[in-house]
């Protein structure tokens, strides 16, 4: 497979490793990560600015006409600096919502803010008892009238806190494991009855526990068709899995080469630990894991690009590829590294932290086996 990138993407990859190099060194990182609101609203603004926020939708909607190739692009790179804006949160997820929504007047009264990054969503889908099913939606919307009324909870909102509107999963028919019945609305996040319990989570993000309590919302603030939301929710899932894969490759990038530099310097029997054969072998390992992550993830990109229903099975694989690849990349990495692996003053743990939460989102590489088999 021939995958090469445009003049325009290369350009876009040049400038997000040129700001990730910049901006993103480990001490500043944990300085963001520790203040309010978790990221760099600066930052963000410069990515508005750079036109980052616009690749993904279309010229119709203010945007720049990319597709999953061009977030590949955004994402990789983000990947080695494990950057803290929400871009997976309100580009991927929420804007991944919006743009496939049938409701017109929310993409034109919506999307505007998201590109110009003045507006912050997200995406309130996984709930206690779902684990990684997607078709598992027990938070209900009650249609009375004009109106729905949301009840129910959700995990795990990525960006929540920081987040002017939730798009909310919630169950308009049917039973609580039916792909049909679900439906997605939009919900201002500080409407009545909507409780965020915010929180950090292990890789340096901000996450929150969201509470919906006799939510009324409008008929107008449907996302999707009434129960029949399932398939916009499925086609957000592949986008994120796609960009989560393509930060995980970056991630694993800076592992392995951190590896191979620290072992060329670190001198064991008065000879750099690279010098033996059984540790060469180990990073060539770690290498190959890398390389068939990235290959993967190529294909499945180029794949859902043509034709998205087609590429499932792929992104399956790639999943599953991710998260055991991703483990095994970290894990060798701290053990290189020695006891300096898992310390706060080193990037590898950091990075390892971070992989390990991409295997859990979206389904971890275990989920993923067992669907692409099924398949």
């Amino acid at each position: 497979m021939n995958f090469e990138l445009s003049e325009e993407q290369k350009m876009i990859q040049q400038s997000v490793e040129r700001f990730v190099q910049e901006n993103y060194d480990l001490p500043n990182r944990i300085k963001i990560s520790s203040e309010d609101p978790g990221f760099s609203k600066d930052y963000w603004s410069s990515m508005a600015e750079l036109g980052w926020l616009g690749l993904a939708f279309s010229e119709e909607e203010g945007g720049f006409g990319g597709n999953q190739i061009d977030t590949l692009v955004l994402m990789e790179q983000f990947g080695k600096g494990l950057v803290l804006e929400p871009f997976l949160a309100n580009i991927v997820l929420g804007g991944g919502a919006l743009k496939r929504s049938p409701a017109t007047h929310l993409k034109e009264e919506l999307i505007p803010g998201l590109i110009d990054g003045s507006l912050q969503i997200t995406l309130a889908y996984a709930e206690e008892q779902s684990r990684f099913d997607l078709n598992d939606v027990a938070t209900s919307a009650r249609e009375e009238g004009n109106e729905f009324i949301i009840n129910g909870k959700k995990s795990m909102v990525l960006n929540a806190e920081s987040a002017n509107k939730l798009i909310v999963v919630a169950r308009t028919s049917g039973g609580q494991t039916e792909e049909k019945g679900i439906s997605l609305f939009i919900v201002d996040s500080s409407a009545d009855g909507v409780v965020r319990e915010n929180f950090p989570t292990v890789d340096g993000l901000r996450a929150s526990e969201v509470s919906f309590e006799n939510v009324k919302v409008s008929k107008e603030d449907m996302v999707s068709e009434k129960d029949e939301g399932f398939e916009i929710l499925q086609a957000i899932a592949n986008d994120a899995i796609l960009a989560l894969a393509a930060e995980a490759v970056g991630a694993m990038e800076v592992l392995y080469k951190d590896t191979v530099e620290y072992t060329q310097q670190r001198e064991q029997f008065d000879h750099a630990l690279s010098d033996f054969q059984v540790l060469q072998h180990r990073m060539v390992d770690m290498f190959m894991e890398y390389e068939q992550c990235k290959s993967l993830l190529f294909r499945a990109t180029m794949e859902t690009v043509q034709d998205p229903k087609m590429a499932q099975r792929t992104i399956h694989a790639l999943k599953h590829l991710i998260g055991k690849s991703g483990i095994f990349v970290g894990e060798n990495a701290v053990q290189l590294h020695g006891g300096m692996g898992v310390t706060e003053e080193l990037r590898i743990g950091h990075f390892f932290k971070r992989l390990l939460v991409i295997d859990s989102q979206f389904g971890n590489a275990d989920f993923h086996l067992d669907k692409f088999t099924s398949l």
